[in-house]
């Protein structure tokens, strides 16, 4: 019975980020959903700003404290080790559920592209930055990076293994796809406001030194199998080297 409830915990954690990650590519868009980036109550911007600030902080805090080592170890000890990927993926979903709610938008225009075809062509390349991350995360195992692997695992009674250091396809020309195709989604705006400006600047800010601590982990995890990954492949931009 704990297994299944572990299984069906996994399933509704999954589900859930599906939902809130469809929401993310509407809100920053512009498109298909209630409130996006750029709608909503607006107030003064320098109590936007602070609002949407502590909102980012809150999110960056919990996906980066949740995904470190020693929290794991200690969090394990509280709920079963089957479903710590899966409470990962469920905290930070409601918390970036939460991100877009209470968002308040900045709608002063920092830039504009005139030419409809331009802008098209500006909004097709943030949209090719979201197919980026969703093919990333397939490229290394897209349901172990949210949860259900792992409970499907548990329920047939094996355990995950030790962890295998693998570099297919997009992973051999940069060493963080998936965070490239979030960069290249927030920042390619065919109108940029100063409130997405703000979501774009703190986002990659974060990025920045979540792959820091990413690379901290693999280092500890994979040794000189990923020092020299590193030396031989750039961090985000391709065919630039070694960037670290």
């Amino acid at each position: 019975m704990r297994k299944f409830l572990a299984l069906a915990y996994g399933v509704v954690a999954y589900v859930l980020f599906l939902g809130v990650f469809l929401y993310a590519v509407g809100f920053v868009e512009g498109i298909a959903v209630p409130k996006t980036i750029d709608t909503g109550m607006v107030g003064p911007a320098g109590q936007a700003f602070v609002v949407d600030l502590l909102l980012l902080s809150a999110f960056a805090v919990q996906h980066s404290v949740m995904a470190r080592k020693g929290f794991k170890r200690w969090w394990t000890r509280i709920i079963p080790p089957a479903i710590e990927r899966s409470t990962y993926v469920l905290v930070a979903s409601l918390i970036l559920a939460g991100v877009f709610y209470h968002w308040r938008p900045i709608p002063t225009v920092v830039w504009q592209v005139a030419d409809p075809t331009a802008a098209m062509a500006v909004m097709g390349l943030s949209f090719f930055g979201w197919l980026l991350v969703l093919l990333s995360t397939f490229l290394i195992n897209h349901f172990e990076l949210f949860g259900l692997h792992q409970v499907f695992l548990n329920l047939a009674g094996r355990g995950t293994g030790e962890p295998r250091f693998r570099t297919p396809l997009l992973y051999k020309l940069v060493r963080h796809p998936l965070y490239l195709g979030f960069i290249i989604a927030f920042w390619a705006a065919p109108a940029m406001t100063v409130g997405h400006l703000m979501f774009a600047a703190v986002t990659t800010g974060y990025i920045l030194v979540g792959i820091a601590l990413e690379e901290r982990d693999l280092v500890e995890t994979f040794g000189n199998e990923y020092r020299r990954y590193r030396e031989r492949v750039s961090m985000l931009v391709p065919f630039w080297g070694r960037q670290s």
